[in-house]
């Protein structure tokens, strides 16, 4: 299929409404559920949502599924590392959203442009407008005062909001990798998508072994709650996966994830609206001026020529 700037942008907000639903199902799980076992599961139910495709694909041999089990050696290691690196964006992003809360959280996640940004100036030579660096350094800013909880003080850092800017982190290197995958090889998003949460159920299982409370997964399987919770937020994660993949084969990464913007919003909405929780007003500063940032990104990159155009 022909790439296409208008598709990947109607993927990319389909994810928007995902994306802003998710802290929120994170943190719907018992207060004493163990955070790697609760990842596991969560990573368990998103291979079963994406199997039933998965499947067929091979069975029609869709796109040379045959070539997921003949991987050149560098992809062969792309894979094992995306796999990896993915796992253990899973496992944060189950800690973060507790420890720094769901919408210090998901502000954090927007840092996502400014990685993949960086990444792609210095590995794809793209290089970016003096408008693009400006917006870039405006959204270093306002993820300074996030971190900072409005005072801009370094003393006053909430580390585990901090520590939510790994997560981007991982993403925008992991799909940077997949990125030249997903356009040289015969395979489909969703065979992608599968094949990684497969290799990040491994990398988890490995960290469970090493360092997991014994008898944890056990206790997970049987506690309806748990299994509730990791369901609903297994399927969500797996179609938002599974879109973003999508939007990918039309447009770079950047622009993609500058669509789902608003992403802090829906969850402020959540949070205040349905479950009467509480917003702080340096959040709603924050999450403003980097909405507004990340739009003047996308604005700034509107004259960029589609993937794939000649």
């Amino acid at each position: 299929m022909a790439a296409s700037r208008q598709t990947g942008i109607i993927f990319a907000f389909l994810c928007l409404g995902i994306l802003g639903a998710m802290p929120i199902l994170a943190n719907q799980r018992p207060e004493s559920s163990d955070d790697l076992g609760f990842a596991i599961w969560l990573t368990f139910w998103q291979i079963l949502a994406g199997l039933p495709l998965f499947l067929i694909e091979l069975r029609r041999g869709k796109r040379a599924s045959s070539a997921l089990w003949r991987l050149p050696f560098r992809a062969f290691l792309i894979a094992l590392l995306t796999g990896a690196m993915f796992g253990i964006a899973t496992y944060m992003y189950v800690v973060a959203a507790r420890k720094a809360g769901a919408v210090s959280m998901a502000i954090a996640l927007q840092a996502y442009p400014i990685f993949a940004i960086v990444m792609e100036a210095v590995f794809q030579g793209k290089r970016k407008t003096a408008t693009e660096i400006a917006f870039t350094l405006v959204l270093l800013a306002a993820l300074f005062y996030l971190t900072t909880e409005g005072t801009f003080r370094i003393a006053e850092i909430s580390w585990w909001s901090a520590f939510a800017l790994g997560i981007p982190l991982l993403w925008a290197s992991a799909h940077m990798l997949l990125r030249g995958v997903l356009t040289t090889l015969p395979v489909t998003p969703n065979q992608v998508t599968v094949s990684r949460l497969i290799l990040s159920g491994i990398c988890l299982l490995l960290l469970q072994a090493a360092f997991g409370e014994p008898g944890a997964l056990g206790e997970a399987l049987v506690d309806l709650k748990v299994q509730r919770a990791a369901i609903v937020l297994g399927l969500a994660y797996y179609l938002e996966l599974l879109l973003w993949f999508h939007a990918m084969r039309h447009i770079d990464v950047s622009v993609a994830s500058s669509v789902t913007v608003p992403a802090p919003a829906v969850t402020m909405l959540i949070t205040v609206l349905i479950l009467g929780g509480r917003v702080e007003i340096w959040q709603i500063a924050a999450m403003t001026v980097i909405v507004l940032a990340m739009y003047g990104l996308l604005l700034a990159g509107r004259s960029r020529p589609a993937i794939g155009a000649q």
